[in-house]
């Protein structure tokens, strides 16, 4: 029970085979109080459902990352359903597909906006308002990859956006540290969801990293979300500011 009496709100959870859905899950398994958000009335039944699923009660926010008056009511929505928040999740991230294909060269100017806004500053975004429910401290956890760091062929602008989110993490982590707030980043290998498939070539991403990583195998959903529990709960409560690792040791290859 890591996180009993701990409120938190997982942001991006889209289908049950989502990395956010099993970090949803890994944390009411240990003791934690969860709000959700959905974006669109499309996503809101199955994520409803999802959330019902662990808690009758679980409330659940409308939220558009892209939306200031959608982004405050539903802090304002936390505020009113929990008073205070203990830990915010952040697995946002949109990329056109059409961007994840072939080069990075022809990335258009509105291709790069959008994944930019939507999977970097977002963080930013709810960091500002959860931070005033963070009273007494609380734990910030971003998703993020390897893509990040070095190449991966054909991710292409949702690299350039996960550099631009864990550069934020680092920034919030100094601002937010003597408030007792720690932020950090997840980055998980390949797992198989269905936002990943929209990556052109992530079955050889796959591959790859089973055949080379000191593992030999690919990470489990489940993995990635018990790291994530630990960065949301005291045992992690000297480490802010660091890209976390869950990929079978595939990031400390040279070639």
């Amino acid at each position: 029970m890591l996180l009993a009496g701990k409120k938190g709100l997982i942001v991006g959870v889209a289908n049950k085979r989502s990395i956010a859905w099993g970090i949803a899950q890994a944390a009411a398994r240990e003791g934690a109080q969860l709000a959700f958000t959905y974006q669109g009335e499309r996503l809101k039944e199955s994520v409803g459902e999802l959330a019902g699923s662990l808690n009758p009660n679980s409330p659940l926010f409308e939220c558009d990352v892209q939306n200031e008056a959608l982004l405050n009511a539903a802090f304002l929505g936390v505020k009113n359903a929990f008073g205070a928040l203990d830990f915010l999740v952040h697995a946002v991230a949109f990329a056109k597909r059409e961007e994840l294909e072939g080069e990075f060269l022809p990335t258009s100017r509105d291709g790069f906006q959008m994944a930019l806004e939507v999977s970097s500053y977002s963080l930013t975004a709810l960091a500002q308002r959860a931070v005033p429910l963070m009273a007494s401290g609380g734990s910030i956890v971003a998703l993020t990859y390897y893509g990040a760091e070095k190449v991966i062929p054909r991710y292409n602008i949702m690299g350039v956006a996960k550099a631009a989110l864990e550069a934020s993490v680092r920034y919030l982590a100094f601002d937010l540290g003597p408030r007792k707030i720690r932020v950090n980043g997840l980055s998980s290998g390949p797992v198989q969801t269905l936002a990943a498939r929209g990556i052109s070539g992530f079955t050889d991403m796959m591959k790859i990293v089973e055949a080379k990583a000191p593992m030999k195998r690919n990470v489990e959903l489940a993995e990635v979300a018990n790291a994530a529990v630990f960065l949301l709960s005291d045992f992690s409560s000297g480490i802010t500011g660091e890209t976390l690792h869950v990929d079978c040791g595939y990031h400390i290859l040279g070639m």
